[in-house]
């Protein structure tokens, strides 16, 4: 690192040399490894530029409607694209999509019946799901007040048991649900290879089974997608890595145009579907932000890197491991204390462009079980492919950290954390 980088950083950010040193070390042993993230990206990025074109993506496509949206031709375009870029029949992007978890109810919402069977086989679902499903807490309409069955089975090591999935499908299962990211767990994320051998197990077994895939902080990892190795139909959050940080809000549903339908059905009204709904002229940030999302998945890919070695070198276990296949852009630490939590989110936060100065406190955020403590300076509020760590509070204690549109911006993050956790007596080098 040029001196002067060092000065900067000691000078107005207070970190310790020992701390700056320590971090230049571990990265000089991660960049080898950069390589891999960068083919992938500039794959991912000419399959972008090439949707956009082969759709004739148009200036006049950013011009918005008003009232009922009829005849969006913006909206439909963004749809079009979004089909093409996953590779499936249909899509639904819409920025009255509150989040992932909206997004991905609307999809089990509009599909599921009373009397159908839904199957998570990759574990507990992320905790904010596991209330829609209706296994925790007690808010009113969930699925499985309305009469969906639900089980769940447990992965082993980390893989799919796809032996006790196809012993539990039954003439009742309507749809089988994967979660590619890890969530609030202590595994790693599934690969599109893992999630391609599942469903070619899966269907193999019983065709008519849906394979839907949460696909949240998955998007542009790999080279391609689960709608390119069978999956039915997938959703995710455009303030994740689809929006590139410049989406403002919104979500996303792709997949089979007979599902999208039903799912577009759930968001509007049976019969207007996916032909009204405005986008208050949202389509050119979507559109930017699709654009640049390859790109920005790498550099947070990166960070997320630099992350896990340099606690790894310092014994604390981290998921994924340094050679695991990423699949998403998630970074779990096992800190082991609460006080590392805090002061790890709360260093996150430091590190932040907006909102530099707010100290981060556990609260009992909607959606979830325990407190949870989340570190969230974006210029895009609770945009998790910017800068952001969180955690819940309870035993062994795991910060996930994710996000950081450059990763110089990543970089800084991890060097404030360090900082925090050794002035704290926290940690020792």
């Amino acid at each position: 690192m040029k001196e002067i980088t060092k000065n900067i950083l000691a000078k107005e950010y207070n970190i310790e040399d020992i701390i700056i040193d320590y971090v230049n070390e571990k990265e000089k042993l991660i960049v080898n490894k950069f390589k891999e993230i960068d083919e992938i990206k500039e794959y991912n990025q000419y399959k972008v530029i090439k949707a956009m074109q082969d759709n004739r993506l148009s200036s006049t496509d950013f011009y918005w409607t008003t009232g009922y949206g009829y005849g969006d031709i913006g909206r439909e375009k963004v749809e079009s694209i979004y089909a093409s870029v996953f590779n499936a029949e249909d899509a639904l992007v819409r920025p009255t999509i509150a989040s992932g978890t909206h997004a991905i109810t609307l999809t089990l919402s509009g599909i599921l019946r009373p009397g159908d069977e839904l199957i998570a086989i990759s574990g507990a679902p992320y905790d904010t799901l596991q209330k829609v499903i209706g296994v925790k807490g007690n808010s009113p309409g969930t699925l499985v007040e309305f009469g969906v069955v639900y089980k769940e089975i447990p992965l082993i090591d980390n893989r799919i048991d796809l032996e006790t999935v196809r012993k539990t499908i039954s003439s009742q299962t309507r749809m089988v649900m994967i979660q590619r990211s890890t969530g609030y767990s202590d595994r790693r994320a599934l690969t599109i290879e893992e999630i391609e051998e599942a469903i070619k197990s899966i269907k193999e077994y019983n065709n008519e089974v849906i394979i839907m895939v949460d696909n949240c902080y998955g998007e542009f990892i790999e080279n391609m997608e689960p709608t390119d190795v069978g999956a039915d139909i997938i959703a995710g959050s455009l303030i994740k890595n689809p929006g590139g940080g410049l989406a403002l809000s919104g979500g996303y549903v792709v997949g089979k145009e007979e599902l999208v339908e039903r799912v577009a059905n759930r968001l509007t009204a049976p019969g207007l579907g996916k032909d009204c709904g405005l986008t208050f002229g949202t389509s050119r940030t979507t559109m930017q932000g699709l654009f640049l999302a390859p790109h920005i998945v790498s550099e947070a890919l990166k960070g997320a890197l630099l992350v896990a070695k340099t606690y790894k070198d310092l014994g604390f276990k981290v998921v994924p491991d340094i050679d695991d296949k990423r699949s998403d852009i998630i970074q779990g630490v096992e800190l082991l204390l609460p006080e590392r939590v805090s002061e790890f989110c709360k260093a996150i936060q430091a590190a932040s462009a907006v909102d530099s100065y707010v100290i981060p406190e556990a609260w009992d955020m909607p959606g979830y079980e325990d407190k949870v403590i989340m570190a969230a300076g974006g210029f895009i509020e609770g945009s998790s492919i910017e800068l952001s760590a969180d955690g819940p509070m309870r035993d062994p204690y795991y910060a996930y950290y994710q996000g950081g549109l450059t990763y110089e911006h990543c970089k800084l993050g991890v060097l404030i954390s360090l900082n925090n956790l050794y002035k704290k007596s926290l940690i020792s080098l």
